[in-house]
């Protein structure tokens, strides 16, 4: 029995890399009567036949998963944006950071694009969070060295509103890849979805890497059952500060006494960041205790 890592699912046939061949792999009965599905990233297992193929056995531990797109054991998201055609709201990207640190991801922003819109002031409010922050072009070439270290040895998903360019990224990265691109559509300001399923590949950086659908498409249940008093605890920035409040049950929303609000207003946390986090508050406010419980 050997081991290895789901780097593709499709039409039932789990793909598994075990450092030297990929084997196409069925799951065994077992797995279906016990409720486990395989997911792409998962560390499997698995039986090699003589004549070709194998059969998954047993799915090791997960360190975290995602329900869409279906992926597990990401060290990372890589979250894509431009503030050229189309520009992405920062609310989108402060969702997602929210979503990897619930999930115990860590997050990298990249702004994609930079020959046409240089992304400056954006990638100011995130290096000022605390995120690794990488302005590039996949066009030119700026800053993808700067990326390779970031994702080298790690297993990372890339993800960002449809049309940011992330097949064009990792075309860029690894060009013996061909992922399939889409053309940007000027009149909506956004792309076509380019990508229909989950796929790692292996980066010669010494990584692992994903292209998934667009944040649109991404799993945010979870988030949805993420508790308020978790929700401060996903922006970093807001970690020096925590506990410093005149009121220990603070929402650091408009309270008096607020030590987030006071370095808010002393500018050491960007407003772009409060906001979203105020607006994610209400959100998750808004749903009763029973339901978050069966989330």
């Amino acid at each position: 029995m050997a081991e290895g890592i789901i780097m593709k699912a499709l039409s039932g046939f789990y793909y598994v890399d075990d450092g030297i061949q990929l084997t196409a792999c069925r799951g065994r009965g077992r797995l279906r009567q016990q409720g486990v599905v395989p997911l792409v990233g998962d560390h499997v297992r698995f039986t090699s036949f003589a004549g070709g193929g194998g059969a998954l056995e047993d799915i090791l531990p997960r360190r975290n998963q995602f329900s869409r797109p279906a992926v597990a054991n990401i060290d990372q998201l890589v979250l894509l944006a431009s503030q050229a055609i189309p520009v992405t709201d920062p609310f989108l990207i402060d969702r997602m950071a929210v979503l990897a640190a619930y999930k115990g991801c860590a997050v990298v922003i990249c702004i994609n694009k930079c020959d046409l819109e240089s992304g400056e002031e954006l990638a100011r409010i995130y290096r000022a969070a605390g995120f690794p922050t990488v302005r590039l072009s996949a066009r030119t070439g700026e800053g993808l060295e700067e990326l390779r270290t970031l994702l080298a040895g790690k297993v990372s998903v890339f993800t960002g509103n449809s049309g940011v360019g992330k097949s064009s990224l990792l075309n860029a990265l690894e060009p013996g890849f061909s992922l399939d691109t889409g053309d940007i559509s000027r009149k909506l300001g956004r792309g076509r979805h380019t990508t229909r399923h989950v796929e790692l590949f292996r980066l010669s950086c010494g990584g692992v890497a994903a292209d998934t659908p667009g944040f649109s498409s991404f799993d945010g249940e979870h988030l949805e059952s993420c508790r308020l008093e978790e929700l401060p605890l996903c922006f970093p920035e807001f970690a020096p500060y925590l506990g410093q409040c005149r009121f220990p049950d603070c929402a650091h929303v408009k309270e008096q006494g607020c030590a987030v609000l006071q370095a808010l207003s002393d500018g050491k946390i960007q407003p772009t960041r409060h906001r979203s986090y105020v607006r994610l508050y209400e959100q998750l406010r808004q749903i009763p205790d029973w339901k978050r419980k069966k989330l």
